[in-house]
Formats: structure tokens, sequence, C-alpha cells
């Protein structure tokens, strides 16, 4: 009885156990058996079958994966061998006593139970979450995700005239009046004519003497449908956000005319209509609220980068259309492609341009001119509309990456025969192309001539296989992250050097490897699955990482958009509940177990 009482007595301290009910948690802990072991013990090795959950009560444990890498040292209250009991019993990973331990086991049968009956705890546990459905826009949207977090407040004693300014300032047409965290009231650019300007106020009066008190409000969890209903209902723009009777937010009728005028059918729309560059850009400075919107509505990750790169593709094509018209029409056929993440179709809130120009090989010494000032015009529009020219001038306004359809074919030959590092570059990003504008006849055969002999240069793809395992998960020894130790982002995570790209690069390779023509990753990867370049299971499970990953990576870009700051890359761990954390952490693990398989496989052959 001492030893149930004192497995209860720690499960009640250990997520996510310390959740359930004070019944179901005593009926489980009977199906828990208490081992112990030396160090230097094999507790499970790579394809045995696993004995159940295994939860750490006192040591630590280290696993390895299939090649004897390090994927990490557990320590108390961590969980081991979960992967294979949710997939066919059979462990995905050798664990062995890093130092005396002892470990509780749950029975394969009571944790499956438990999965089955409670989503919370299924959660926990579940590598893959499943893929969000679409919200259909505005009138589902949660006010959580249009809020302003960072809304403008004053206090009741502040005078009207440094209300004002404060509005003129700060570019808002209404002040949060609190007191701490409590709202007391509401001053709008309405109050201001109104009750101060029509009626000759004094300044110098407490805004507490215009403010409109106790204003209508609602919680975070309503839905846009709310907002417009109230704000309707009740003649407002501008609605007040309390949660927990703390002030927390404000939407505002601007709030709402955004989101639609970000919207992606009004973003075409308004593109194809626009006559200028500028008016372009003026269009493509909406894309932070439009990337907030999608990633609010809960959007798989894949279909928000897909959407926010189409907007990209319209950008482009607009452009080509305009220098045709500046310049005349194209001499002789062409094709403009797009590299990188644009090629992928992975744009986020970061992006740059990378693009490249192959132009028919009858094209003449003046044609060539021709297509240089159509390049430059349209790189130049690009970066005016907000894709940053590249830093690496991987564009197609540089004369490098302007050529004749043969150039191009020499290119590809070179790279795959003399794989060198900056031929190892290129063919990264080159291999990630996808036509954008112009003739795509000029397309199928490089890429088809392109992918069959990397596929048979083993050399080529071995030097691929070296390239993409440079960029590693962030993964500390002890059960954490290995985050950026100085500088402007330090103790943050790299999302896309170290979170995106590792994945990215996996896809590449098994892309060559398979000889499959589609660039996107998560393509890529479901084609590996397809043709058996990598097991099912593996493949999942990179999925399900990849989905992680990459959705957290948007979810952190949304915030910052939603807090009035420029999007970036770079994750605070500390930013996250505990719970996100450790599904962060189990994915970049499956990143590095597959990179580490990728290099093994390629090792032997």
């Amino acid at each position: 009885m001492q030893t149930a009482d004192k497995i209860i007595g720690f499960l009640q301290i250990t997520h996510p156990y310390d959740v359930l009910p004070q019944a179901e948690l005593e009926d489980l802990s009977t199906s828990f058996s208490r081992k112990a072991f030396r160090e230097g013990d094999v507790i499970y090795a790579h394809g045995d079958l696993l004995e159940g959950l295994y939860l750490i009560k006192e040591g630590s444990v280290e696993i390895t994966d299939v090649n004897g890498g390090q994927v990490s040292l557990l320590q108390k209250s961590n969980h081991f061998g979960e992967r294979g009991l949710l997939r066919d019993g059979i462990a995905a990973t050798t664990a062995t006593a890093a130092s005396d331990c002892t470990v509780l086991l749950l029975t394969p049968v009571a944790f499956k139970k438990e999965v089955a009956a409670n989503a919370a705890f299924a959660r926990y546990f579940n590598r893959g979450q499943a893929r969000p459905k679409a919200a259909s826009g505005l009138m589902t949207q949660h006010i959580s995700d249009l809020m302003a977090h960072a809304p403008v407040t004053c206090s009741e004693h502040t005078p009207i005239t440094d209300c004002a300014r404060l509005m003129r300032d700060e570019k808002v047409s209404s002040v949060a009046v609190t007191e701490g965290d409590r709202l007391l009231g509401l001053v709008t650019v309405r109050d201001m004519t109104n009750k101060v300007l029509a009626e000759n106020r004094d300044t110098s009066l407490p805004v507490s003497t215009i403010m409109a008190r106790d204003p209508i409000t609602l919680d975070p969890g309503a839905l846009g449908t709310d907002v417009i209903h109230v704000m309707l209902e009740n003649r407002i723009g501008h609605l007040p956000i309390v949660e927990g009777g703390k002030f927390v937010g404000m939407v505002t009728q601007t709030d709402i005319t955004r989101f639609f005028g970000s919207s992606q059918t009004q973003m075409v729309f308004d593109l194809s209509n626009a006559k200028t560059i500028t008016e372009m850009a003026a269009v493509t400075a909406r894309l932070p609220e439009f990337l907030m919107q999608l990633v609010g509505a809960h959007l798989a990750h894949d279909i928000v980068t897909r959407k926010v790169t189409d907007i990209a593709d319209i950008v482009t094509r607009r452009l080509l259309k305009m220098a045709e018209e500046e310049f005349g029409p194209a001499p002789v056929p062409y094709l403009w492609a797009a590299c990188g993440s644009q090629g992928r179709r992975e744009q986020t809130g970061v992006s740059d341009q990378d693009n490249c120009l192959i132009v028919d090989n009858s094209a003449t010494d003046a044609d060539m001119e021709y297509f240089r000032k159509l390049a430059r015009f349209v790189c130049d529009g690009l970066d005016a509309c907000g894709y940053v020219y590249c830093p690496g001038e991987m564009m197609a306004m540089t004369e490098r990456w302007c050529q004749r359809l043969a150039v191009w074919e020499r290119y590809f030959n070179k790279w795959i025969a003399a794989p060198d590092n900056e031929a190892q570059m290129l063919a990264s990003v080159m291999y990630d192309l996808r036509p954008i504008g112009g003739d795509e006849r000029l397309f199928a055969p490089l890429q088809k001539t392109a992918l069959e002999a990397a596929s048979k240069n083993s050399i080529f793809v071995a030097h691929m296989i070296s390239n993409s395992l440079k960029h590693t998960p962030p993964l500390g020894l002890l059960r954490g992250f290995a985050t950026i130790k100085s500088g402007e982002h330090r103790n943050a995570l790299d999302m896309k050097a170290n979170g995106v790209v590792p994945i990215v690069d996996l896809g590449r390779v098994y892309a060559l490897q398979g000889k499959l023509p589609v660039a996107n990753t998560r393509a890529r990867i479901v084609g590996a699955i397809e043709a058996g370049i990598i097991s099912e299971t593996g493949g999942k499970d990179l999925l399900a990482a990849y989905d992680t990953i990459a959705t957290a990576r948007l979810e952190h870009q949304a915030a910052q958009v939603r807090d009035g700051q420029k999007p970036d890359n770079f994750l605070s761990p500390s930013a996250l509940p505990a719970f996100e954390r450790s599904h962060l952490r189990d994915a970049f693990v499956i990143v590095r177990t597959m990179q580490s398989s990728l290099g093994s496989s390629s090792a032997r052959s």
C-alpha cells in the first residue's frame, strides 16, 4: 500500500497525470509497476517489443537512435517509449540507464486505454497533432486572434490634452482608461470632437470627465460574429476585451475593415487592378495582417504558406506584364522561375526573393539585353513590394542567373559532375525551381534531365546528404534546447535555420533519390513514403514533426504581428507553455533521428 501511495503521490506532481480526476488517477496508478536499473543497463534496445510506457522517477536515461547517436538525456518526470507504443509496440530507439535509476512502467493496455479515453492525455503523448481544419473567415475567428494585445492606455487623471497627444503619437482612435489592469472607461476621437471641441471644454481637465464609463466589453473567447453584432447593435466602433476582470486588448472597426481588406480575394482583386508598383506595394503591405488572419483561422501551416506564396506569384506575374508593357513583347520565349521558399510554396512573413530567368536558346545578344532589363524591372519591383533583394544575389537581375536554356543545362551538369561546396549550395537552391511566368515548356526538360543525372550520381547525392546534415535541430543534452548563446536573439531558437531548414534539406534529398518532380517539402516527404525512399513509420513521424515545428514558427510570427512587431524567426522557448515546449523538442528529436538515419544509409552505400 505504501508503494501504491508513493506512485500516486509522484503522479500527482507529474504532467499529464496531474490534471486527471483523483478517482481516474488512482485507477490508472494500479497499472504502474516499479523497476530499478543500474548505470549502463539497457532498458530496451531498438527493435525490442516494449513492455509499456516508461516514466523516470529517479536518475537519468540516455536515448540513442538506431545508429547509436544520442537523441536525448532524460531526467526525472520524463517519459520514453511512447512513440513505439503508439505505432506497432516496437522500440524506435534504445534506452540505457545513464545512472542508477528507478522508473515507473505503465502497461501498454492501460496506456492505450487512457489515450483513447482522455483527449488531453492523448495530445500530450501524440507526436503528430491532427491536421487543423480551416475556419470559415471572420465569423469563426476568435477575438484573441484579432485584437491588439498592447493597446494604448492612460490613467483617469491624465489631462485631456495629453490624452489627445497620445492618440496622435500612437496613431490610434481610442485610449482605454485604466487603473492597473482594471478598465475604468474609454475615450475615442469622437469624444474629443463632440465633448471637447464642440463644447469648448477645458483641455487641462482630467480625461475622466469625458470618458465613457463602464463601456461594453467582450472576452477573448468571443468570435468575430460577436464583435460585429455588438458593434452594429450599439453603434460603437471600439470594443475593449476583458478577461477575468483584467483589460487585455482592444478590437476596433478598423481591425474588422483591415481583416476584410487583407482577405486573399480582396488582395488578388487589388493587385490585378494596380496600375503602378506603388499601388501594388500598398497591397502587399497587408501581408502581415493576412498571415495573422490565416494563422488565427487555424489553417494547416502548408495551407498558410501556400496562400502567402500565391500573393508573391501574382505580384511576380503582374510585374512581368508591366515589364512587357514597358519594354515591348519578349523577342523569344522565356521562363521566369522562383526558387527557395517561393519555389517550394513555403513563404512566411519573412521572405526575400530567389528567382531566375531561363531564355530560349534562339535568343541573340540583343535579345539577352532585353531580358536583363526585364529582370531588373521585376526584381526592383519585388523589392519595392517587400520581397527584399536576396543577400546572396540569387536573382534574375544578376547576369549569372539570366541565361539561355543551354547555359542552365551546363550549370546543372557541372554541379552534378563536380559537387564542391558552391555546387552543393547552388544545387540546393535550384532544385526548388518552380515556373511562375512565361513559357513552361522551357522547364520540364531541364528538370527531368537534372533529376535523372543527379539520382544516378552517387557522389553528388552523398555530397547533398552531407550538406543537408549541416543544419541540425537545436537540441540540448539535458532535455532542453540549444538556444542562441549571444547577440540580439540570445536564448532564442532560430526556427528557420535550425527548425524548418533541416526538414527542407531532408525533403530535397528524398526528392533527388526518388526523382520526385515536386518542390514542396511536405509533398516531397509524402512522395518519398509512397516511393519507398523512407519507411511509412519514419515518414509519418517526420511529417508530424514538420507540422509541429512549422506551425510553431508561424504562430510566433502571427503573435508578433498582433503585437505590432515585425515578424522574425527567433522564438524564445520560455514564451511557450510547458506542454508546447515538450512537443516542440520531441519534434526536433524526430528530425535528428531522420538525419542520423539518412547519414547512416549514405555511409553504407
